[in-house]
This record gives structure tokens, C-alpha cells and sequence, in this order.
């Protein structure tokens, strides 16, 4: 039997779309997410989301201060356990802690004598260490409740957080939108997006400040995690931790990481910068093209075979080792974190650079938008 062209036409096309939608049906989601409540700030509800995807791993995440709270990833023989420090309860992120889990801003890292100038102007910042703004002053992002939304992914739903902080904030000039977007991908990676607007000219410096511990939180120090970092130069510093404005080769120094290297090996060492931080505390500069996503560390600790990668389109990247951890700060479970507990791997712009012309600018205009991307990516390697 003839069969009409025009029929089998739309038959064939109707056969497609039903193909499809199979297809798409039988595409498994590899990311839920799941929302409840928190705890209040100030009157005022604050929420956990907590992404978990098929290969076991879970994140959490709450709107106040754009927290990361939990990041709960397998070791190579498929033990799961949660590898950033912080807290069980909000109460934990309310109180003084060092940033734990943090989204920090508008600058992250320190801006010498809390002033800069822009534009024949001198800004005065809000100072919360010794003559220093730190972090973004007193009450920089990680102590605001931002908005949330669910927002879709190839994997699964993710988590964007907003907030707007008003012109004069701290002392910076504009009104600046944030947003901080919270991804966790089908194969262990988490990506942060984060994105910001102004209507002034603004200065602006974001990153989060987790601390990790790749044996598991609380499980004593990092001293035996073994690093690289692609850098052939880091930035020295004065002793309030300022940047000199050198750009210094890592070479016949203990900063260099550019093979592996375990923490430990020389973050006593009897060098001038070491002793300035009281360890590692130094911005990193990353080798490769700034705007291109590319690896910027690697680290591995050996007992759970857990690898930790960050890739960053940011130009710095600071590594902090938990230096000034004391074991004031009681965290999960009951455990007092101690010195050298955690360590930092802090994306970023330089430190100090509103003051330093040499370093990249750090300047939005109104009319320009801020994009970055990092991710955490989450492997595992036998001994």
C-alpha cells in the first residue's frame, strides 16, 4: 500500500518526538536537593538545603552568610565522611568563629589601614583586624541573610543565594547585587558560581573560606596532606600580613608546591615568611590565563586516599593552614578545632590590591558584571 509523503512525514516526526521523550524520561536526576529549616537570625527564618547526588556524596548549604556547612564525600574504599569543619546548628555560625564555611566579601583577604582610594576619593573601611579590614569589616556577607531560590541544572537542582548590600556598606561605595550559586555535580564536583552588579564605581573581592580536612572533620591536623599549587610566584607580606607588592619566585622556597609536597614538611621552617604567617598564610599566583577555568591545587591525604582538586578563573589563591586556630572554637560533634586543623584553599583576587596598581584590578563599574567560577572537585587514589 502507498502510503502519502505528507503522512509519513508526520509520522516519522511524531515517532521523533515520542523517541524523545523516552529518552528524556529515562535520563535518571543525579542531584536532589531537600530544604528545611535552620534556625532564626534576628526574628527572621534561615534555611539548609542540602544537595545529595547517586555516587554518595552531600552538601549543605544554608542562607546565612551563604555558608557551606557540610560537604560529606566517600574515601577510596567507599566510607563516607564530612570533610570541611563548622558546626551542627546555626547557633555554631552565629557566634565568633574564623569564617568557617563563609561566603566573605565585598573583599575578601585584607585591605592595609581599611582605606583605599577610587577615583580621587579615599574610602574608609570598617577595621576588624588590628589597623586592617578583613574579610569585609565587621559585618561583611558572612553575616547576612541573603535570599534563596531553587534554580535547574543538567545534573539537578541547585541553590542561589542574593543579597544587596546597600551603598556605604562597611565603607565601601555603591549598591553592589550578589548572588553566590551552589552546584553539585553527578561526578563529585561542587561549583560555585557567583555573579555581582553595581551602580557605582566599587571595589569587590569574593570568595568562600572553608576549612577541609580531607581525613574528615575534627580528625586532627593536615600537617600529612600532600599539596601542589600551580604557581611559580606567591606574594610576601609585612607583618600585619600585608602584601610589599613583590611578586616573588617560589623557587628555593617553602613555597614551592609546584610538585607535591606534604603541609608539614616545611611550614616550621626558618624563613622570614613562614614565620610572619605562623605558617602558610600567602596568596598564591596562579599560573595560566586569569578568566579561564584551570587547576589551581591539588590535594591528597593518603590514609582515606580522598584527593581534593580546585580550579579557579580567578588570578590568586590563597593557602591559610589554620594557623591561628586554638582550640577556642568547639565545632561538630563536640571537637575542639586546634591549630592546623583545617586548611584553606581561597580563590581570590590579590590582597590589598584597591592600593597596589601593580596587582589586577578589583574595580566594577556600573554597567560591567562580575562572573567567577570555582570548583571543588572530589576524587579518590589508593596509597
Amino acid at each position: 500500500m502507498k502510503i502519502p509523503v505528507g503522512f509519513a512525514v508526520a509520522v516519522l516526526a511524531l515517532s521523533m518526538l515520542a523517541g524523545c521523550a523516552a529518552k528524556k524520561e529515562e535520563v535518571p536526576v543525579s542531584v536532589t536537593l531537600e530544604k528545611s529549616e535552620f534556625g532564626l537570625v534576628d526574628g527572621k527564618p534561615a534555611q539548609l538545603y542540602v544537595l545529595r547526588n547517586t555516587n554518595g556524596m552531600e552538601i549543605a548549604v544554608t542562607n546565612y552568610g551563604a555558608h557551606l556547612t557540610r560537604v560529606k564525600t566517600p574515601d577510596a574504599k567507599g566510607n563516607v565522611a564530612d570533610v570541611v569543619l563548622g558546626f551542627d546548628s546555626l547557633e555554631g555560625y552565629l557566634g565568633k568563629h574564623p569564617y568557617m564555611g563563609a561566603t566573605v566579601g565585598r573583599y575578601a583577604n585584607r585591605i592595609a589601614k581599611g582605606r583605599f582610594t577610587l577615583n580621587e576619593k579615599e574610602y574608609r573601611l570598617a577595621t576588624n583586624n588590628g589597623p586592617n579590614a578583613l574579610h569585609g569589616g565587621l559585618e561583611g556577607f558572612d553575616k547576612k541573610l541573603w535570599s534563596a531560590e531553587e534554580v535547574p541544572t543538567n545534573d539537578g537542582p541547585a541553590v542561589r543565594f542574593t543579597y544587596v548590600s546597600p551603598d556605604g556598606e562597611e565603607g565601601y561605595p555603591g549598591t553592589l547585587t550578589v548572588s553566590v550559586t551552589y552546584s553539585l555535580k553527578a561526578d563529585n564536583q561542587i561549583q560555585i558560581d557567583y555573579r555581582a552588579t553595581t551602580d557605582a564605581d566599587t571595589v569587590l573581592n569574593v570568595t568562600n573560606h572553608s576549612y577541609f580536612n580531607l581525613a574528615g572533620a575534627g580528625k586532627g591536623s593536615i600537617l600529612d596532606h600532600v599539596v601542589t599549587i600551580n604557581a611559580d610566584r606567591f606574594t610576601p607580606v609585612d607583618s600585619g600580613l600585608i602584601p610589599t607588592g613583590e611578586l616573588r619566585q617560589v623557587d628555593a622556597t617553602p613555597f614551592d608546591f609546584r610538585s607535591p609536597v606534604a603541609i608539614g614538611a616545611r611550614i616550621d621552617a626558618n624563613e622570614e615568611q613562614i614565620k610572619l604567617g605562623g605558617g602558610y598564610d600567602h596568596n598564591f599566583v596562579l599560573n595560566g590565563d586569569t578568566g579561564n577555568l584551570r587547576l589551581a591545587a591539588r590535594v591528597k591525604e593518603n590514609t582515606s586516599g580522598r584527593v581534593l582538586e580546585v580550579l579557579t578563573d580567578q588570578p590568586g589563591l590563597q593557602f591559610y593552614t589554620g594557623n591561628f586556630l586554638d582550640g577556642s572554637v568547639t565545632g561538630k560533634g563536640g571537637t575542639a578545632y586546634g591549630k592546623r586543623f583545617g586548611f584553606c584553599l581561597e580563590t581570590q583576587h590579590f590582597p590589598d590590591s584597591p592600593n597596589r596598581a601593580v596587582f589586577p584590578s578589583v574595580v566594577l563599574k556600573p554597567g560591567d558584571t562580575f562572573t567567577s567560577t570555582t570548583v571543588y572537585r572530589f576524587l579518590t587514589e589508593s596509597r
